[in-house]
């Protein structure tokens, strides 16, 4: 049965008169949060990415009024960075003037920038100066005069106003209840018992458990035995019978998506995931607002909601005293025009567009700093010759750039940078592992399957060893679960894991060595083979491996996209990246966002050796893409925690290189120390050991205690798109996403759309998922990683009843309690290519202009003359 709303909704752009499902307005709703996947596959995601339809500054105001959220830096924040010379004050006066020339007030250009500057640079009126009587006295004279500025009211859910007018804590119940009944229905390892009919869906599993929940009143369980069978009847009696209008359903279903977005986009992603979920919001939707109903129902009737409030004119007034240097005695002297004038500038130069313009500066100061860099530099770029050594492909990850520069200073190497996926749209699945992962961006599904596998003689022996260390484990989870042996559990195991605890203490570098020799001793894991020709398999699954057209169809479709179709050197070495450490729920966030929270080692691998098929290379060939009989690919993975590069694969070398091979193993090892020096001095820890940088690396990632074991993509800020030879000479500090791009070999402007429409988006979302953490830390961060509690296997809280939380810890983007680390600044995309190229592709690319055009990134070019232009 599909439930109408009667009426439509007050939409904006709304024109046709019809009437919607609830399920279509929960879906229209939805897009206020974002999907949120389990944290051992944590990929970056924008929080926003639904509603870059309107402006930033839309949004910032959105969320303050819905949530009372900040989501602009704070004044500390911004005070630090112009302490740090990261604003330039001219770029500061530039968005003000731009400001004052769309508004009119209807007062002298000078008294409007004169209160304006006042207002960017002096702190806000005193809490004192708005309580003064004369200040309330002539609010309350210009109030009665018809100063009346009105402001919209947003809706909020009931049992929040009812909260905040009763001082009773409806909303903070309703809340503990979701949560609840959330974690035990989306559990995937932690509970004992699961809950029960799970497979019904959200809503019919909770309506026969919460009749009969002991923390509800009897009457209340009632109610839930008697709610409607069907989810989206319930939702829709919940709505009517709270009074919810047709045309606030939409406003009213986003205030309770927006209590807990966490659990809320938790629901959101696995409706995204199989179709037999499809309907596991409208389940949450139907279930909260039942119970807010059951709630309220003792309190009925409630007053109604408001939609609009009057504009206090106290702090109006008192701003004008404080910046404007008009005293209470002056206000009498001016007319009513300049009297509503100057209360019209107080109540729009407010301060999220006092934080905007500071923000666009500090951004703008960054874009003057980069550009002089790389402008600067290009005396200094020699014409590039043929590789003599290697050529070496990285992930655009902003952790890979340190260790290119570092390593590129070895004569005869040459980096590249694509995003770590290399445009392989694949499904992993490693051996003796049950569940596969895709291995690309979420925003993108896979179509293929590549397994692991070894041949019968060998892995009969290997799934023994591996049997046995996964039923060691599983006896002892058995043991804590079961009443009698957890009882004899501590006695049996205490000595043991006291003296690894102990030993993971205070010597956790040799600890971790230690451990993972013994493990990898034991187990001796084979050299594995991929499924990289097809298989037969239902028609229902992926297919495993490629076809031998697809084959050649993705290295090519790599090749060009990394720019590597000519001048091959004799090794070419494709590089995952992926991060190691210990005791963190966070260690997918630190791996490849391009590969949705796992190492990109796996898709390097299948890349390599898919160019060394000779047939593969036969075809490039007739293509226009000659790989020499002497060129081979091997893969490495980037461990970005102890910069060093582990080979994952390395075929049979030809004599040249095998003499590439030997001469890059001999830099690595100074090529990791340069470049774990330069990254774990920026590390706030103590224990920094100045002469042996790299047991400071390897003690990070090895201690069990370490909250911060690498700054991950801390930092970041730009995405550059050209030639590496832009960049080659600048320390750009690890803020920066490289991809390899050359203009002349794009005429119709294929491949930028793709770079565009991919990696470029990937690095907006995790430059928007990292911004999110660092202005709002407890909503669209995790809080302190020292209190969070995993909780059903999915997720962290902070402690044991909280929202599921979202982004990352706030010791991933501070320095210390005070400083923060992470510079809070939208991402600035940078092309080097013609200015035509750039106008194609906005004219085209219709979602990128919107990007630009309303303030979720900015945009720069360098044309071929080296002239830098800013689009944004």
């Amino acid at each position: 049965m599909t439930t109408t709303l009667a009426r439509p909704l007050n939409w904006e752009n709304e024109t046709e008169e019809r009437g919607l499902t609830i399920h279509e307005i929960v879906k229209a709703a939805s897009e206020i949060i974002a999907p949120l996947g389990p944290i051992s596959q944590f990929a970056a995601r924008s929080p926003w990415a639904s509603l870059e339809g309107q402006s930033f500054e839309q949004m910032v105001r959105r969320f303050k009024d819905r949530c009372d959220i900040e989501l602009l830096p704070n004044d500390s924040v911004l005070q630090s960075a112009w302490n740090h010379g990261e604003m330039d004050v001219e770029f500061l006066e530039e968005g003000l003037q731009l400001w004052l020339e769309q508004h009119d007030f209807e007062l002298s250009h000078t008294d409007a920038v004169q209160f304006c500057r006042t207002a960017l640079t002096q702190g806000p009126p005193s809490s004192e100066l708005t309580a003064l009587p004369e200040v309330k006295s002539l609010a309350k004279r210009l109030s009665d005069f018809n100063f009346h500025l009105h402001t919209r009211k947003t809706v909020k859910p009931l049992s929040q106003c009812f909260e905040q007018k009763e001082g009773d804590g409806k909303f903070r119940d309703l809340n503990r209840h979701m949560i609840k009944w959330c974690k035990l229905f989306l559990d995937e390892s932690q509970a004992v018992w699961s809950m029960p009919n799970r497979e019904q869906g959200f809503y019919q599993a909770w309506k026969r458990m919460a009749c009969l929940d002991p923390a509800l009143s009897l009457e209340a369980r009632k109610q839930i035995k008697h709610l409607p069978n069907e989810a989206d009847i319930a939702l829709v009696e919940a709505l009517s019978q709270l009074g919810i209008s047709d045309s606030e359903t939409q406003e009213y279903l986003e205030a309770h998506l927006l209590a807990l977005p966490g659990w809320a986009g938790m629901m959101l992603w696995r409706t995204q995931q199989q179709i037999k979920d499809s309907s596991l919001l409208t389940d949450y939707l139907a279930i909260r607002i039942s119970m807010e109903l059951i709630l309220l129902k003792p309190h009925f009737p409630l007053s109604k909601q408001g939609r609009e409030e009057q504009v206090r004119l106290e702090p109006l007034i008192a701003a004008w005293i404080h910046w404007g240097n008009v005293p209470i005695d002056k206000w009498h002297q001016l007319s009513d025009v300049e009297q509503k004038a100057r209360l019209n500038l107080a109540r729009q130069f407010d301060k999220i567009v006092r934080n905007r313009l500071w923000l666009e500066a500090w951004e703008k100061t960054y874009e003057k700093q980069l550009m002089e860099q790389i402008l600067s530099k290009q005396e200094l770029v020699s014409e590039p010759n043929k590789p003599s050594l290697a050529q070496f492909v990285f992930c655009i990850d902003v952790r890979s750039e340190p260790f290119r520069r570092k390593l590129e200073q070895t004569e005869g190497v040459e980096t590249f940078g694509a995003a770590g996926f290399y445009g392989l749209p694949i499904e992993t699945c490693k051996l003796e592992q049950k569940h596969s992962h895709p291995s690309l961006p979420v925003m993108s599904k896979p179509q293929f399957k590549v397994m692991e596998y070894l041949p019968e003689s060998q892995y009969k022996p290997f799934h023994e060893r591996i049997e046995a260390v996964h039923s060691l484990k599983g006896t002892f989870k058995s043991m804590k679960h079961n009443l009698l042996a957890s009882l004899l559990l501590p006695e049996v195991s205490g000595p043991w894991l006291s003296m690894q605890t102990l030993a993971r203490t205070f010597i956790p570098r040799s600890t971790g060595r230690t451990f993972k020799k013994l493990l990898d001793t034991w187990v001796m894991k084979p050299d594995v083979r991929l499924t990289l020709d097809r298989m037969e398999q239902s028609k229902s699954e992926l297919p495993i491996g490629f076809s031998e057209e697809e084959k050649v169809q993705y290295v090519e479709q790599a090749l060009i996209t990394m720019g590597l179709t000519d001048h091959f050197a004799p090794l070419v070495v494709i590089c995952g990246h992926g991060s190691r450490s210990i005791n963190n729920p966070y260690a997918a966030s630190l791996d490849c966002g391009a590969c949705g929270g796992t190492s990109s080692a796996f898709n390097a691998r299948v890349l390599a050796e898919l160019c060394n098929f000779p047939h593969v290379r036969q075809s490039l060939k007739a293509r226009g893409i000659l790989i020499p009989e002497e060129t081979i690919f091997a893969a490495a993975e980037h461990i970005t925690t102890l910069d060093e590069l582990h080979w994952e694969y390395l075929p049979k070398l030809s004599a040249k290189a095998e003499e590439a091979f030997t001469c890059i193993q001999a830099v690595l090892p100074q090529v990791s120390e340069q470049a774990s020096a330069e990254r774990i001095s920026k590390l706030p820890n103590l224990k920094f050991n100045r002469k042996n940088p790299k047991e400071e690396a390897e003690r990070h990632s090895e201690d069990w205690s370490e909250i911060r074991p690498e700054w991950g993509l801390a930092g970041n800020a730009a995405f550059v798109i050209g030639e590496r030879s832009l960049t080659e000479e600048c320390n750009l500090e690890g803020r920066v996403f490289l991809h390899n791009y050359n203009w002349i070999k794009d005429k119709n402007g294929s491949l930028l759309a793709s770079i565009i429409a991919g990696p470029a988006t990937v690095s907006q979302w995790i430059n928007l998922q990292y911004y999110a953490s660092a202005v709002a830390p407890h909503y669209y961060g995790s809080g302190n990683k020292a209190t969070q509690t995993v909780t059903a296997g999915i997720g962290v809280m902070q402690g044991n009843a909280s929202d599921l939380l979202s982004g990352l810890p706030w010791q991933s983007v501070m320095q210390s309690d005070e400083t923060i680390y992470h510079a809070p600044i939208r991402l600035l995309v940078v092309i080097q290519a013609p200015t035509e190229y750039v106008e194609r592709l906005l004219k085209h690319d219709r979602t990128f202009q919107q990007k630009v055009d309303n303030g979720w990134l900015r945009l720069a070019s360098i044309d071929p003359e080296g002239n830098w232009k800013s689009w944004s």
